[in-house]
């Protein structure tokens, strides 16, 4: 495949500015997965809510720099948004957030892949607008890929489940941590959840467990991976590695139903990717070149299967 023929992917959500101990760091769980998407060589536009401010600017650059696209209409507030992050022993994180969301509609009839997730879904008024786009976006043959990424903080008023269903049906794969599975569902098996997206039409459910591995799942095949040994620094990132390594994977896939042994290649690099991020500070996501690719060939990373 070469560059002009590779997918193009269209991440929609929020990026900001992470607070950590008054250090100001470039954040957002869909930005995150852009900057893990361009990282890993994949061509990438971001649309996202920023102002044209000192710290809109910065996350433009921070993202452009890995090869990102910040779509212009991504410049609509007047104050770019900010959390407050504070780390905990176990390198896990706390958040308080001063986040506005809202976005324009945009043509996205010319993406392969249009991924969304956390408050992007679900802080009005900008949750509308991304439901209609990805509608529209499936409507014109384009993949949908989904991580909830539930946070209360940044819900609103909404019904979490029930916007996170309405995508869900949308959506031809989901990436959820167990934490959000037992928000979405309560007393719900991760199997059982995985059950419930399937029967929406998800062909690939990834639910992610920490220092616990992953259950990925289709209606061919099941996988339980292991996550790697590794010293935690902060799980800053983590799941949104696993997301970018998901969707650069599955991107050189026909069929996104893969069978067990396709599941455990897929959810094994993920965990590494993921590994990489929680074992430095930050969400520093890792580059084809430190999981040891070629960006002309990333499809060996998952096309064994195919």
């Amino acid at each position: 495949m070469t560059a002009s023929e590779a997918p193009r992917v269209l991440v929609i959500g929020e990026a900001l500015i992470d607070i950590v101990d008054g250090v100001e760091i470039v954040g957002g769980s869909p930005s995150n997965v852009a900057l893990g998407l361009g990282r890993l060589g994949v061509p990438v536009d971001l649309l996202t809510a920023l102002a044209h401010d000192q710290r809109g600017e910065r996350i433009r650059a921070h993202l452009q720099e890995s090869g990102v696209r910040v779509l212009p209409e991504s410049f609509s507030l007047e104050r770019t948004s900010t959390s407050r992050a504070k780390i905990r022993a176990d390198g896990s994180a706390d958040y308080e957030f001063d986040v506005t969301w809202q976005v324009p509609s945009v043509d996205v009839a010319h993406y392969d892949v249009v991924h969304v997730g956390s408050a992007g879904c679900f802080l009005e008024p900008g949750a509308s607008t991304v439901l209609d786009l990805i509608c529209a976006a499936r409507q014109a043959g384009a993949r949908i890929t989904f991580d909830p990424n539930v946070r209360p903080a940044l819900s609103g008023p909404s019904d979490p489940a029930s916007r996170a269903e309405r995508i869900a049906r949308t959506s031809t794969a989901v990436k959820l941590s167990d934490e959000d599975a037992r928000a979405l569902y309560p007393g719900a098996t991760l199997e059982g959840v995985a059950a419930r997206l399937h029967e929406f039409g998800v062909e690939l459910v990834a639910i992610t467990r920490g220092g616990d591995g992953s259950l990925l799942s289709t209606q061919v095949g099941t996988a339980s991976v292991s996550a790697p040994r590794v010293d935690v620094v902060d799980t800053v990132g983590a799941g949104d590695t696993y997301m970018a390594a998901l969707v650069a994977s599955l991107l050189v896939e026909k069929d996104w139903s893969l069978d067990s042994d396709g599941l455990v290649r897929l959810g094994e690099f993920c965990a590494r990717a993921a590994a990489m991020t929680v074992g430095r500070s930050g969400a520093d996501l890792p580059t084809c070149k430190e999981l040891g690719l070629r960006r002309s060939e990333r499809e060996s990373t998952a096309s064994a299967n195919s």
